[in-house]
């Protein structure tokens, strides 16, 4: 399995899928698309640390790369999802270069960084975890806000940082914008330039969330880490489909899919 930090490094594009409901079927259900990369998000979706272990789990099982947003920057719960498996960890409101330093440290074992031994998961998929997990695991803070705009040299410079993550919606709302619909509003537009300038100049990936339909865009700004859709988004999109084809009264035996039984 070719690791994030060997596909950036290689300068390859990776697109990724969302999870925020709890779930190991789904999980292995994204796992299986042609995806990058697999989020399970323990901050805003409702999910528990014993579901992410268990889609962790399913996620490798189908070949994926799992990786977890964490609720906070806070050491226990960073070492605890990479105990579990994760492959990497997307960290909040990182807004300083002090708080940079602490997402790396608590990602890194030593030298790098301070994370506590006991892999209790990802002991047992890899010989040696500390080796596998210094080549492998990826540490994202991340820039969503106005402060951390205005700190970004700074949290980029930090050694150990592979990429960024933008949250639209809070960086949206920090500047005084609504959470959505702010493509094409020089405000917005800017922060997101300066961000990926900022990730040019000091060699870091810049990520964001999107939509399938933004990713073009996105991809177009520069963005090289992109989360296409999450598994709520595409949920509710494959009901409201499903059901306008139903009341179409236009069908056809020929359309694809067919029942799951």
């Amino acid at each position: 399995m070719t690791s994030l930090r060997d596909r950036w490094a290689a300068g390859n594009e990776t697109l990724g899928f969302w999870l925020s409901v709890p779930g190991f079927v789904a999980a292995e259900i994204a796992a299986r698309q042609p995806v990058d990369y697999v989020c399970i998000d323990t901050q805003h979706g409702v999910i528990d640390y014993q579901a992410s272990a268990s889609m962790i789990q399913a996620i490798e099982l189908a070949g994926g790369t799992p990786i977890v947003r964490v609720p906070w920057n806070e050491p226990g719960i960073i070492g605890k999802s990479l105990d579990a498996g994760a492959h990497g960890v997307i960290v909040p409101m990182v807004n300083t270069r002090e708080q940079a330093e602490a997402v790396v440290r608590s990602a890194r074992y030593a030298p790098e960084g301070s994370r506590s031994w006991g892999p209790v998961m990802a002991g047992m998929r890899h010989t040696d975890n500390r080796e596998w997990a210094g080549a492998n695991i990826a540490v994202i803070p991340m820039i969503e806000t106005a402060e951390a705009i205005s700190n970004l040299d700074e949290i980029l410079s930090v050694p150990g940082i592979d990429a960024i993550y933008v949250g639209p919606a809070d960086l949206a709302i920090s500047l005084g914008l609504g959470p959505s619909g702010n493509e094409g509003n020089p405000l917005f537009d800017d922060a997101l330039s300066t961000i990926i300038d900022g990730c040019h100049r000091h060699g870091v990936v810049p990520g964001i969330h999107s939509t399938g339909t933004l990713t073009p865009l996105r991809r177009e700004q520069g963005f090289r880490m992109i989360t296409v859709t999450s598994d709520a988004l595409a949920l509710r999109a494959g009901y409201a489909s499903e059901l306008a084809a139903a009341r179409s009264g236009s069908g056809s035996s020929d359309a694809p899919g067919g029942s799951l039984y």
